[in-house]
């Protein structure tokens, strides 16, 4: 047993249970587990609030979602309403064009028409005033061998000017 009294680590155990003892006598360890427990509390705590966190961060993204997808068919929905009012306008300015196209190859058709009447009436003129020189020259040629009256010269001369 000396050799156990002389051995340093008999004496750091025997200081070590007079330690503890001592601790415990003092109420350390009701002080430990009382800071442990506050320790536990402010951890839990802060769980229930990164938990809470969590969750709004959750509905918050639901949300966020929700209006993402709602912006996407409202963006959708205008692409349809677009592309709509822009098949729509080009069927309005297919007809705009031919219906200009149609007035147009009216009012040709019409210019086309009076050009027409308008040589056909100089053909006549022209016409009505050759048959009216080649009638004068036969009157002439046959009145020329017999005596003229001259209210016929003047009427064949009126003839002429009447006629064009």
């Amino acid at each position: 047993m000396t050799e156990l009294l002389l051995d340093a680590h008999f004496w750091v155990g025997v200081a070590f249970v007079v330690f503890i003892g001592i601790l415990v006598w003092a109420g350390i360890h009701k002080l430990a587990w009382t800071k442990l427990g506050e320790a536990g509390e402010k951890v839990r705590a802060q769980l229930e609030e990164a938990e809470s966190l969590r969750r709004e961060s959750e509905a918050l993204l639901a949300d966020i979602r929700r209006q993402k997808e709602a912006a996407e068919a409202h963006a959708a929905e205008l692409m349809a309403n677009a592309q709509e009012e822009a098949k729509r306008l080009q069927v309005d300015a297919q007809a705009k064009l031919a219906e200009q196209i149609e007035r147009r190859g009216q009012l040709a058709e019409r210019r086309i028409a009076t050009a027409e009447a308008q040589a056909a009436a100089e053909v006549k003129a022209a016409a009505a005033e050759l048959a009216a020189q080649m009638a004068e020259r036969v009157l002439t040629a046959r009145v020329a061998g017999t005596k003229s009256d001259p209210l016929v010269d003047a009427a064949l001369g009126q003839l002429g000017t009447k006629l064009q």
